[in-house]
């Protein structure tokens, strides 16, 4: 897990220096013929990146993206609506049968269907009209980490050549050494928080929120910590019930409008007796744990999350447990 977070940087390079071309004509494709709706299709990391990528589709070009729920079409046979649609797939494997059959019955319905997938020969890639591979790499972890960042990047990519924003683009290309940055962030205080942990919440906000469950996944999967991630927004619903004296919470504090809220839940917490971990950016004097940032807000995700994966796997070993083997899980996750 660690060799293979290290090495994201140098994967999203190569990923950058490929299919440009199609992501163009993708983009052209899209606005000429705007889709009527947009749905995005994907399990566990998959969903969180997928997450990431409706944010910035929502945020950038104002169509409203839902999340399928896939059981409608493998299980309860719905009657959708699909014509005009445009479906993403985000997957690593491209290999379970309910993230392929959805594609399917999009692209057989007379939807736009793309997927943004590691296996470019996977059943998931030969589905879709449009296939993005996202070249990262075989990849051994069970815990997803490289083809997570490049599935968020992948996502990036379609957001900015759809909006045909020149800008955004050029950001994208200095991510690789963002993340070799990245990589090299000092988070030893988490460990010394998290490594006796029997639980924590992780907290984020708009963009930062699918960081927040892609954390608290990894915290699950390879450190046994009982995680649950919430929105800023939400927490001070019913899991401010759980939060005692000593009670950790990790706190993705990234750049943009959403940032100013969870720094004064930072603050609030503390004062409820919380163990606030805060990570915010090197202006932040009240941070914990540096987060790095990237060209743009937009992006800050992807290099913040590489900084996290490193600190995961090296949390995982101080708790006696192997990241690349979580106990009852497999790589590949075969649902229908």
């Amino acid at each position: 897990m660690l060799k293979e977070a290290y090495s994201a940087g140098a994967h999203v390079a190569s990923q950058l220096g490929q299919d440009r071309d199609r992501y163009a004509e993708l983009g052209r494709q899209l606005r000429g013929a705007p889709p009527a709706s947009v749905v995005t299709v994907a399990r566990g990391s998959s969903d969180h990146a997928a997450g990431y990528c409706a944010y910035l589709i929502m945020a950038r070009l104002g169509h409203i993206v839902a999340s399928l729920p896939m059981s409608l079409i493998t299980l309860n046979d719905a009657p959708l609506m699909v014509r005009n649609a445009l479906a993403i797939a985000i997957s690593q494997s491209g290999q379970s049968p309910d993230v392929v059959a959805p594609i399917r019955y999009f692209r057989e319905g007379g939807a736009t269907t793309v997927a943004l997938v590691n296996d470019a020969s996977s059943p998931l890639a030969t589905s879709a009209e449009w296939s993005m591979p996202l070249h990262a790499g075989p990849e051994l972890s069970v815990a997803a980490t490289k083809s997570f960042i490049a599935s968020m990047v992948a996502g990036a990519l379609l957001t900015g050549h759809w909006q045909n924003e020149p800008g955004f683009l050029a950001a994208l290309d200095t991510l690789p050494e963002a993340l070799a940055m990245a990589s090299q962030c000092d988070w030893s205080a988490a460990l010394e928080v998290l490594t006796p942990a029997t639980n924590i919440m992780v907290v984020g906000r708009g963009i930062s929120f699918p960081m927040a469950l892609e954390a608290a996944l990894k915290l699950k999967e390879t450190s046994a910590i009982q995680a649950e991630a919430f929105s800023g927004a939400e927490i001070k619903h019913g899991p401010m019930a759980l939060i005692n004296d000593g009670y950790p919470l990790l706190i993705f504090a990234t750049r943009g409008p959403t940032q100013a809220g969870l720094l004064k839940l930072a603050e609030e917490m503390r004062g409820r007796g919380a163990k606030v971990l805060l990570a915010a950016p090197d202006n932040v004097a009240e941070r914990n744990l540096t987060l790095p940032i990237a060209a743009m807000p937009d992006l800050d995700p992807i290099v913040a999350i590489q900084a996290f994966y490193v600190m995961a796997a090296q949390l995982s070993l101080a708790r006696g447990m192997d990241p690349d083997r979580p106990r009852h899980l497999n790589k590949v996750t075969i649902t229908s």
